[in-house]
């Protein structure tokens, strides 16, 4: 390993963690709804079907954010378009702790997904300008550690915080602290002050050329419906078919999500010393039978325990996928790459893929919904072969 190389990784801990927690506080205003769902359903007198519709929304807000982040960061810079970004989702989830009409909660979660969106191609942008691709694998699954702690974070946060106040005042609480972030960020960051590139029809037809990029929009789909899509319909499962209190399933869906804070970084290094296409295949194979297992054991403690292994081999996919993203086409187009993939897979991954198992739920069998999602990606793990990288990094 060339020093250099390794010196100037540790030169950008600092800044990379600061991105982790504009990530995290990003990610959490998108997944809090999942463990404030089933008091959302009571108040609102909704159905498994219309709940489940609901993260469609921010899944499709997410998703044109993220197409049209390239327009805006090609404009401000990815610096400014971090931002933005946080100043959305704060100023609309505070928006949304004082709306109590379903139409007035359905337009806040697209804004809150579009807001949402326009941070990942810029944060990613500034990741890999910061650091050497061959520490990428690491500086990723630092990055990565971000969902994985909103994950943990989110159901904790919501439990404690209903002990004294409403969902709503929930919701006001995380938009003060995601605008404060974006603020501090822009004064105090570092990276980012460099332009985006904005969708171009040359570009667009290079990247859509690229195979790869489409097996990689399978891919991302793959892993954000075993780890955000399962996620956001756990607490309503664990409730309505298993039986568990609110409290209890919220618990389980936090502390299920503690061990792959350390398995996100192990990820990492494994990409790095394995490659991308083996851990791929191998996160598939068995992630894919966990996700089948949630549905097809029947005893209590095996389904949670089964849980916690799920949301581990889950969430190993993103450094992986991530890496794997970061080399598809020529370099002009790396942003653009990540601003298609990652919006189409999202809306599958966590619109589609959730929206659906709550469709099962309505039919009284949320199981059917795991089951078929977990046979699809174990399926998928077979196709890692066929991708092609380029050649420039």
């Amino acid at each position: 390993m060339n020093p250099s190389h390794e010196t100037s990784f540790r030169t950008q801990i600092g800044p990379l963690f600061f991105l982790v927690g504009i990530f995290a506080l990003n990610f959490i205003s998108r997944i809090v709804f999942s463990p404030l769902m089933p008091l959302i359903e009571v108040e609102l007198k909704i159905g498994h079907k219309e709940a489940g519709s609901l993260f469609f929304l921010v899944s499709f807000g997410y998703c044109f954010g993220l197409i049209f982040s390239g327009f805006l960061s090609s404009w401000l810079s990815h610096r400014k378009t971090i931002l933005i970004s946080s100043l959305i989702v704060g100023v609309t989830l505070l928006i949304m702790g004082w709306s109590s009409s379903l139409w007035g909660i359905r337009i806040s979660l697209f804004v809150i997904g579009v807001g949402a969106g326009f941070y990942l191609p810029s944060g990613m942008a500034t990741l890999t300008a910061l650091v050497h691709p061959r520490h990428w694998g690491k500086a990723i699954a630092i990055h990565e550690l971000a969902p994985n702690l909103g994950f943990v974070l989110a159901p904790l946060m919501v439990e404690f915080l209903l002990g004294w106040f409403t969902w709503q005042s929930v919701l006001i609480l995380l938009g003060i602290a995601s605008v404060s972030m974006g603020i501090v960020f822009h004064l105090k960051g570092k990276g980012g002050e460099f332009l985006g590139e904005a969708p171009r029809l040359k570009t667009l037809q290079a990247l859509f050329r690229e195979r790869s990029f489409w097996l990689m929009v399978l891919f991302f789909s793959f892993g954000i419906g075993t780890s955000f899509g399962v996620y956001s319909m756990i607490p309503l499962y664990l409730i309505s078919e298993r039986g568990l209190d609110r409290t209890w399933a919220n618990t389980v869906l936090a502390l299920s999500r503690i061990f792959p804070l350390g398995t996100s970084i192990v990820s990492g290094w494994v990409t790095d010393r394995l490659g991308v296409k083996k851990t791929l295949s191998a996160v598939f194979l068995t992630s894919g039978m966990a996700t089948a297992l949630i549905g097809l054991l029947s005893g209590e403690g095996s389904i949670l325990i089964n849980i916690f292994v799920q949301s581990i081999l889950a969430t190993s996919f993103f450094p992986a996928g991530f890496a794997a993203l970061s080399h598809i086409g020529p370099r002009s187009i790396k942003n653009l790459a990540i601003s298609f993939t990652v919006p189409i897979a999202f809306l599958i991954g966590g619109g589609v893929i959730p929206a659906g198992i709550g469709l099962f739920g309505e039919k009284g069998s949320f199981s059917t919904g795991f089951i078929v999602l977990g046979g699809g990606v174990f399926i998928g793990s077979f196709l890692v072969q066929y991708l092609k990288f380029s050649r420039e990094d």
